[in-house]
């Protein structure tokens, strides 16, 4: 079994590329598994925060191998996974995965972000991170494949099918569409945060992309975009 892992800042189309690969029928999919271990050892305030608690297990290693490594009927597993629910923990078990750096413009993360959670931090956005599993990744002469939204947006299926490529899985049109509504799947928290995701029907742009930066962010912007750069050099592109 394929185990490819999507490691993604907040507010990224995320929940959608789950959705794409949950519906080519070969894939099963996870959402977050390791959202639970994070609220319990980080002092963070999310929403919904105490029933995400109650509904995964809080135990790293026991998600690790009984959640992550566990077996599944399909031909390959897809875990979508946020890049701040790393903080703290041991990534040498990423290694053992096909993995997928899933990055945002900013400035459209962090606008859409605050929304939710009024004061993001540089942890909250992910996106530093993000790098530091990159690099991490590469140390180990592995490189994950830097998708970025803005690009998949472009054009859907280009971009899809050079990712199928990547990881050497084929390519099907049922990622490109999906039926309304939430899925079994979904963690929890849906309720706070899937209410874009739970309206498509496939990928188009988002509202948020257009929503305008608060000022007193612009230095998170500006330290992001520190990270975001390099990494969006060595994303797929559409040509």
């Amino acid at each position: 079994m394929k185990i490819i892992q999507l490691i993604s800042g907040p507010r990224n189309l995320s929940t959608a590329l789950m959705y794409a690969f949950e519906n080519r029928g070969d894939t099963t999919v996870l959402d977050e598994p390791m959202y639970a271990h994070y609220l319990s050892k980080n002092n963070v305030d999310h929403p919904g925060k105490e029933a995400i608690i109650k509904s995964q297990s809080t135990d790293l290693n026991k998600v690790i191998n009984e959640v992550l490594f566990a077996n599944y009927p399909t031909g390959h597993l897809f875990i979508k996974n946020m890049a701040h629910h790393f903080t703290g923990v041991d990534w040498e078990f990423i290694l053992k995965m096909k993995n997928i750096i899933y990055i945002r413009n900013p400035k459209q993360l962090i606008a859409s972000f605050a929304k939710v959670i009024d004061e993001p931090t540089l942890q909250d956005i992910g996106i530093a991170i993000e790098y530091q599993l990159y690099e991490f990744l590469v140390n180990y002469d592995q490189h994950p494949i830097i998708l970025d939204s803005g690009e998949l947006l472009k054009d859907p299926k280009k971009v899809l099918q050079l990712l199928c490529a990547k990881l050497e899985i084929p390519f099907t049109e049922k990622m490109l569409h999906w039926a309304a509504g939430p899925r079994k799947e979904d963690g929890v928290w849906a309720e706070y945060w899937y209410a874009n995701v739970h309206q498509s029907t496939g990928w188009e742009k988002q509202k948020t992309s257009d929503r305008p930066l608060p000022d007193r962010l612009l230095p998170l912007y500006n330290e992001a975009m520190k990270y975001y750069q390099p990494l969006f050099e060595k994303s797929l592109r559409v040509i």
